[in-house]
């Protein structure tokens, strides 16, 4: 059964559902990305044209199929120890000083497949020691977590795993589970994975030391970016740091923290 193209009209359809759904806002240069992943599921479903599948997606309730395409839509590419200079910063600068008596609490709000929260947790296990920390990381995609959850990778994902981490931390397959590699358990249970829609009312998470949000406000409107971040800042706690991505910035979207240095902001 052949698929008819994706029409102006469907792909305004999915455009709005995704950003009434997550915030993101999909540019007329992403159509042939919305057609391509979703290909397989009009296929799957043996339907015509994207508006079939998208009054699909709309009559589940709750939506199974709905959360696969979102799922499909909204994967973005990631890597271990993105961006090195804010694991550098957190080192340095934040897990080098005196903490308080209180677990050392960071989320990791857009942890996609777990190469940033279990990158940040090798980081914690490496600088803290026995001291007791741990990580909330949390996406909206199913899909990814579940992978997340797993922490087995293709080999190739550890070329930007430095050698001390990779063997304290790291296992190497071998027989069948040749060319992966698995995450220690003892780091994978200190790394708690969780579906979070940070564009709805957060659940009761608790208080962080540290808030990475990297990699996700490109995806952002202002209004939308003004609203995520209003309702992440009362978990992020006095003195505490929040993290974007070298290509974000805060200016324009909150005046409630101070800029350390670019993309590191804190909590006065």
């Amino acid at each position: 059964m052949d698929v008819t193209p994706l029409q102006d009209g469907e792909f305004q359809q999915f455009r709005g559902w995704l950003y009434r759904t997550a915030g993101i806002s999909l540019s007329p240069a992403k159509k042939a990305l919305v057609a391509g992943r979703l290909s397989k599921r009009l296929k799957y479903h043996q339907l015509q044209s994207y508006g079939d599948y998208f009054q699909l997606i709309m009559s589940k309730t709750p939506g199974e199929e709905q959360q696969i395409a979102l799922d499909l839509l909204t994967t973005n590419e990631t890597y271990f120890f993105r961006e090195p200079r804010h694991f550098d910063f957190l080192r340095s600068q934040v897990l080098g000083k005196p903490l308080s008596g209180r677990p050392f609490r960071l989320w990791s709000a857009a942890s996609s497949t777990g190469e940033e929260p279990y990158s940040l947790a090798m980081t914690l296990a490496d600088c803290l020691g026995s001291a007791p920390w741990e990580i909330l990381a949390s996406d909206i995609s199913s899909q990814v977590l579940a992978q997340a959850r797993s922490g087995h990778y293709p080999l190739a994902r550890a070329r930007h795993i430095g050698k001390p981490q990779l063997f304290r931390y790291c296992l190497k397959g071998t027989g069948r589970q040749e060319g992966t590699f698995l995450i220690e358990r003892h780091l994978r249970e200190r790394v708690h994975f969780m579906q979070i829609n940070l564009n709805q009312t957060l659940p009761p998470i608790g208080e962080f030391e540290v808030i990475f949000l990297r990699n996700v406000m490109i995806y952002f409107d202002q209004p939308t970016k003004q609203q995520v971040v209003a309702r992440m800042l009362p978990l992020l706690r006095t003195g505490g740091y929040f993290i974007v991505s070298h290509s974000e910035s805060l200016n324009g979207v909150t005046d409630a923290l101070e800029l350390i240095s670019p993309s590191i902001y804190r909590k006065p």
